[in-house]
């Protein structure tokens, strides 16, 4: 593992993460977002492309930097720890404001190639519970993500 994620990693699983600065929150939660497109075992252009599409929108970065930020994050997602412990460091770091926009982009990438996978089904459950958002919140999300 890269001393970059070896370092980032260690400051978001510490006992009392610290809030993550804005280029560590997005790198963060793009990681989540490329674990939800791999739940199902095919990660492939669309669920890229939405990925990219997601990280302009969410963050305000060009096209060129959401492709490199997401090329990053498939990186920092291979190394991470079990989703549990990811995304638990991850509600410390996350406003409680923010984390209904996460469900959101979880889901559009989930959505992204037209199809709903139990496995990306699950994996957005257990993240939207970690976070605190109830399967109602969760619910909402997905069907604001539908209605596009």
């Amino acid at each position: 593992m890269g001393a970059m994620f070896a370092k980032f990693l260690s400051a978001l699983l510490a006992p009392s993460p610290r809030p993550l600065s804005a280029p560590d929150a997005r790198l963060a939660l793009s990681a989540l977002l490329v674990r939800v497109a791999r739940a199902d075992g095919h990660h492939g252009p669309d669920e890229m492309l939405r990925i990219e599409r997601v990280l302009v929108s969410h963050f305000g970065v060009t096209p060129p930097e959401a492709q490199a930020l997401r090329r990053e994050a498939e990186v920092l997602e291979h190394e991470a720890p079990d989703t549990v412990r990811f995304t638990r460091a991850l509600k410390e770091a996350v406003p409680s404001e923010d984390r209904a926009a996460l469900i959101e982009a979880l889901w559009a990438v989930a959505l992204s190639d037209g199809r709903r996978a139990p496995e990306e089904d699950a994996l957005i459950r257990l993240v939207a519970s970690l976070l605190g958002l109830n399967d109602r919140d969760n619910a909402l999300a997905r069907q604001r993500v539908e209605r596009g």
